[in-house]
């Protein structure tokens, strides 16, 4: 399949979560000051960009030991998740024509995945009250390898349950983390605007081979 602005035939797509498909990393800032706040501790804002990409796992264990807090790896992920759950299910919605172009890619054979930093419980309640679970073949998080984005492994993972070669699949992603875990794994990348990361669009288009400001740019 080709489409339009794309430069490689393609029949698989492998999406980001959060900021890519739905509209939700408005609420992780305010998660994370809250979180920090329980224990005295400041949020900064290199913080945000230190943690971009990693698993829930490998962010819960730079609390623990750069930040300090006095909690276990899997005590801070089940704190998270019931932060989060009632978010991913009632708040978070798709991006402008999100559910169209999957949809389309869908109508014409596409095979799709998800590759995400985030807890699959949160993707897929999402999917599940979104009503997008169906599209999806495969959702692979970042905690199923062995190290999160940048590093090419959630992407080359998500690759090889689809039964895809690399250079045959286009990765949708909204942060430079992400854009450079697809590229490093040898799939053509889209940079997906997103108003949490607009101070980031230089670097973003500089990374991805192509840059989008929505979905419906591609369905031209």
């Amino acid at each position: 399949m080709r489409l339009n602005g794309l430069t490689r035939d393609f029949d698989t797509v492998i999406f980001d979560f959060d900021g890519t498909i739905v509209d939700s990393m408005w609420m992780w800032t305010d998660i994370d000051i809250e979180y920090l706040g329980r224990f005295g501790i400041d949020f900064r804002q290199e913080i945000q960009r230190d943690i971009e990409g990693m698993s829930v796992e490998e962010t819960a264990v730079y609390f623990r030991d750069v930040l300090g807090v006095p909690r276990s790896v899997s005590e801070m992920r089940d704190d998270w998740i019931a932060m989060t759950l009632y978010r991913y299910e009632h708040e978070v919605k798709p991006k402008p024509y999100a559910r169209e172009f999957i949809s389309l890619l869908k109508d014409r054979g596409v095979k799709m995945g998800i590759a995400t930093s985030n807890a699959v419980e949160n993707v897929r309640i999402c999917l599940k009250s979104n009503r997008l679970e169906s599209f999806f073949d495969v959702v692979i998080t970042s905690s199923d390898v062995a190290r999160g984005k940048p590093f090419p492994d959630v992407y080359l993972h998500a690759a090889s349950l689809l039964g895809s070669d690399p250079e045959n699949c286009v990765v949708f992603e909204d942060i430079p983390a992400g854009i450079a875990s697809g590229r490093a794994a040898g799939m053509e990348t889209v940079a997906v605007y997103d108003d949490f990361s607009r101070d980031l669009t230089s670097e973003k288009i500089s990374l991805a081979d192509h840059y989008i400001s929505d979905y419906g740019e591609l369905m031209k």
